[in-house]
């Protein structure tokens, strides 16, 4: 099923495709206008050739109709309607003209309204470029303007840096102009004057020789008619511009003059013969025709002047510009979007003496696969130079009074702002160094006046007595290094600075700390570095703070956790020991001492403790042998952690300064950003562009890209007064700053090692000999001089606080008076303590001697009752014996008797009743009172 479709879509496409070929025409006419008849033949059976050959598809008959050209444009212009349009021509050919420049252009304009393609056989005009005015015009040989690819191409060869433009004031004069600064600037070539003539002026203002004589280069590109050249040539011929030293690179109409200087350089278009031209064009048209007829519907071209324009002609014309040849008659051909021939050959010629033309090189279209042209020349020896040298000019004259630009930067150059009628101090070796405005050194108008000095300066003094020239020092305009950005809002990037002055023309020299960076390099020339340096990072040293518990710092908290575990562990092993050892206080026989005076625990905690605290140890002291050899060791333990405690507090407390918290450039606050750790650089400098060409620090560049800083000066500031935690730039800076504020330090080892160059315009005729000055300078020890007076000084006030070491303040040893304070708080507050608890126990001691005197007191008063009652009652009973006896009787004295023999009581004995007792309580409490 799927292959039955497929072959009726197939089968459809194939039917669509023939009807198409069935509705196109089958007769195709070309048509010439040409400058003769032998042109008019040759053209017709060029036509019958491509006709019969299998260029154009089987069944197409190919035919031609010619008039000839006539030197009256308007009569060109009727003679294509009457022949040529109605006759149903689909392309025309346009030969020279005779006599008339515009008998072509009358041609295209009368085609170009009916939209039939028009191919030029000689028309080399910059008009015919111009699709508003021949909107279907192309041709076979190249536009003058194209001259310029092979001008640059031999400048480049030559390796001439710089030129002058000299061009008449016209259409073709200013294609050329637009043409060469585009190619120029590609080629990195300087194109430092430009000079306009008009054309038909023939007496040329001095101002105009002027400009070309003051010009620094000497080779001079001319486009110019044949007719103006001849003014040009003879004007500079009288001031001898066409001597030795300069090199004039002319257009092919200028080749032809009478005047022409010998010396001169000039292009001949190859390949100019018309026949050849014929027999290109008619086979691109061919080609054409078929490629369009196998793919577009054709209508036929318009039969007469009256009718509408050709709907085909704009498509038939897109077919032909898409057309190439790779072996014409002419050489490789194939066409831009304006209809123009991209390859051309050409033949450098060289006039020599007696205006001889001599080609000296060829610059041919490139190879299968290659883009630009190739230039090559026969051998530069047979090349005679403008004065008869057979040398290759220098192309330039070296003016010996520089421009120098420089920039303020510490320790490099110190600007001194100027008061008025005030002047820059030979004695100081200052420089007078004014801030141009924009429009320098066109006006040469101040800013501001300064007086510059420092490490720059005198390298720069000595640069000019070395290599023997004068200088001119300015501040940059902009006040910035250099940085290669869009100026306007536009997409041309441009460099600002001092890059941007050199680049311009505004300074031939840059004299100031620039960084040689490939980026930099690929714009202006540098010379060996003078100083050789890298990047670091400067931070503000960090204060150390100091706790209370600063003392403890020597010994982690496990150790001292350690050594109070073990005094408390001592104390108590040798209290036991003293205990139970047979030797000790405690078992000691016939001994005056108590066991008040033994060791008992109090004893030995106060033992251990005094030991390692290294206080005298009055009383207390261990008795047995075994008890002293644990105190010995014990001791030896002591000494030992107290020198460790001791040497360890020098190093924390005494020589331990702040110190920079960055490690480098890996360090981690770098490399993963904080919130609360900010770096930065200066913006669009040479730091700045490093980390932009370093893909490993892709993180950091976007981490500080936001905050990077417009100054050194203020990046520094930010560092000081701690808005910026880190900034990163050249070490040479940066150690200078550190040096001298004893708030700043340099942290890591540098990166990003690179030097500090003389920047030039490229091809300066200075590079070399500034770099031969700048070895010497090396060499004889003159730039270690400078280090030493400018970047080596370091401030005293930090090199004092740098060797000396750091002194105790309150801050390091408060916790030690906190821990006396404690202590003497402790004391008294233990005092007070043991007073009230003296008290106390002497209160009680009090009542309990109250309540024994007491109870001796109602002792005493119950004995001596008792034995006043005994008393009492002897005498009693001695009294009644003696009364009545033993018969009944009273006797004197009585006899003895067992009274109390017996617990039975006797009748006469009283017992002590309740009362009695009560009477003695009452008695022993007002004693007790």
């Amino acid at each position: 099923m799927g292959l039955f479709h497929l072959t009726s879509i197939l089968l459809s496409v194939l039917v669509l495709v023939l009807r198409v070929k069935a509705e196109n025409p089958t007769v195709y006419t070309v048509a010439g206008v040409l400058s003769g008849e032998d042109k008019q033949v040759l053209f017709e059976g060029a036509v019958r050739r491509i006709g019969s050959s299998d260029i154009l598809p089987d069944g197409l008959i190919f035919n031609s109709t010619t008039i000839l050209m006539n030197p009256n444009p308007i009569r060109t212009a009727l003679a294509v309607c009457d022949n040529l349009i109605k006759s149903k021509v689909y392309a025309v050919v346009v030969s020279h003209s005779q006599g008339n420049e515009l008998s072509p252009a009358s041609v295209s304009y009368t085609c170009g309204f009916y939209d039939i393609p028009v191919i030029g056989l000689s028309a080399r005009d910059t008009v015919f470029s111009d699709k508003n005015i021949h909107a279907s015009f192309l041709r076979t040989l190249p536009p003058y303007s194209h001259q310029v690819d092979v001008w640059i191409k031999l400048v480049a060869l030559f390796g001439w840096k710089s030129v002058i433009f000299i061009h008449t004031n016209d259409r073709d004069g200013r294609s050329v102009l637009g043409r060469l600064h585009n190619l120029a600037e590609e080629n990195r070539i300087e194109v430092e004057k430009t000079v306009e003539h008009e054309p038909g002026v023939t007496n040329l203002t001095h101002s105009f020789l002027t400009e070309v004589r003051e010009a620094k280069s000497r080779i001079v590109l001319m486009y110019a008619n044949a007719e103006d050249a001849a003014v040009i040539f003879h004007a500079a011929g009288s001031v001898n511009l066409t001597g030795t030293g300069y090199v004039w690179i002319v257009s092919e109409q200028a080749l032809t003059v009478e005047n022409r200087p010998d010396g001169i350089l000039g292009l001949q278009l190859s390949h100019q013969e018309e026949q050849a031209h014929i027999m290109d064009s008619v086979k691109v048209i061919a080609q054409a025709l078929g490629d369009m007829y196998e793919a577009e519907n054709i209508t036929e071209p318009p039969s007469s002047c009256g009718e509408s324009t050709w709907e085909t002609g704009k498509i038939f014309y897109k077919y032909l510009i898409q057309q190439k040849l790779s072996r014409g008659k002419t050489g490789r051909i194939a066409f831009d979007e304006s209809g123009d021939r991209l390859y051309a050959d050409y033949e450098i010629i060289n006039i020599q003496k007696g205006g001889r033309k001599v080609t000296v090189g060829t610059c041919t279209p490139p190879g299968e696969g290659k883009h630009e042209m190739e230039l090559n020349l026969k051998n530069e020896t047979t090349i005679i130079w403008p004065g008869g040298s057979v040398e290759k000019p220098e192309g330039y004259v070296i003016s010996t009074e520089l421009k120098v630009v420089t920039i303020e930067d510490k320790p490099f150059l110190w600007v001194r702002k100027l008061q008025p009628g005030e002047n820059c101090s030979a004695e100081q070796k200052e420089v007078f160094c004014p801030r141009p405005t924009s429009s320098f050194p066109a006006d040469r108008v101040w800013m501001e006046e300064y007086c510059c000095y420092g490490y720059c300066v005198d390298m720069l003094v000595k640069l000019a007595e070395k290599v023997n020239f004068t200088f001119e020092l300015h501040l940059t305009i902009d006040g910035n290094f250099g940085s290669y950005d869009r100026r306007n809002d536009s997409t041309k990037r441009e460099w600002n600075g001092m890059i941007g002055e050199v680049i311009d023309g505004k300074a031939d020299m840059i004299v100031a700390p620039l960084t040689i960076n490939p980026e930099r390099a690929e714009f202006i020339d540098f010379s060996k570095p003078f100083k050789y340096q890298g990047i670091t990072i400067l931070e503000k040293k960090g204060v150390k703070t100091s706790n209370l518990t600063s003392f403890l710092q020597p010994f982690e908290n496990t150790l001292w956790g350690l050594v109070l575990f073990c005094v408390h562990l001592v104390a108590l092993v040798l209290y036991l020991l003293d205990r139970f050892s047979p030797f000790g206080r405690f078992k000691l026989p016939q001994s005056d001492e108590t066991e008040e005076d033994a060791l008992n625990l109090s004893t030995a905690l106060w033992f251990s403790w005094g030991v390692i605290l290294n206080s005298g140890i009055g009383e207390g002291t261990p008795r047995s042998f075994s008890a002293r050899v644990l105190g010995m060791v014990w001791a030896g333990f002591a000494m030992i952690i107290v020198a460790s405690y001791t040497a360890n507090l020098a190093a924390f407390l005494v020589l331990d300064k702040p110190q920079t918290t960055i490690t480098g450039i890996n360090d981690a606050r770098l490399r993963n950003p904080q919130e609360n750790f900010t770096y930065a650089t200066v913006k669009d400098s040479a730091v700045d562009m490093y980390f932009r060409r370093q893909v490993e620090l892709s993180t950091m560049y976007r981490t500080m890209e936001g905050k990077n800083l417009h100054s050194t000066e203020e990046a520094i500031l930010s560092v000081k007064n701690g808005s910026l935690k880190a900034f990163i730039w050249d070490s040479s800076r940066l150690e200078y700053e550190a040096a001298n504020d004893c708030e700043l330090v340099t942290a890591g080892e540098l990166f990003g090692r690179s030097g500090y160059g003389i920047g030039l315009p490229k091809g300066s005729p200075w590079t070399e000999k500034v770099t031969l000055a700048v070895l010497d300078f090396h060499e004889s020890g003159f730039m270690e001089e400078l280090d030493n007076k400018y970047i080596l000084q370091e401030s005293k006030a930090c090199s004092t606080e740098e060797n000396s070491p750091a002194t105790l303040g309150l801050s390091n040893m408060a916790g030690v008076f906190v821990l006396v304070g404690g202590g003497i708080f402790a004391g008294v507050f233990l005092i007070f303590i043991e007073i009230v608890y003296k008290r106390h126990q002497m209160m009680k001691e009090r009542e309990l001697e109250i309540a024994r005197a007491a109870t001796d007191r109602w002792r005493g008063t119950i004995e001596k009752r008792k034995n006043m009652r005994r008393k009492a009652m002897i005498k009693n009973m001695q009294e009644h014996r003696g009364l009545h006896g033993p018969n009944g009787r009273m006797s004197a004295y009585p006899e003895k008797s067992t009274i109390n023999s017996s617990p039975t009581p006797q009748p006469y004995q009283r017992t002590l009743s309740q009362k009695d007792i009560a009477g003695d309580k009452m008695i022993f409490k007002e004693n007790l009172v």
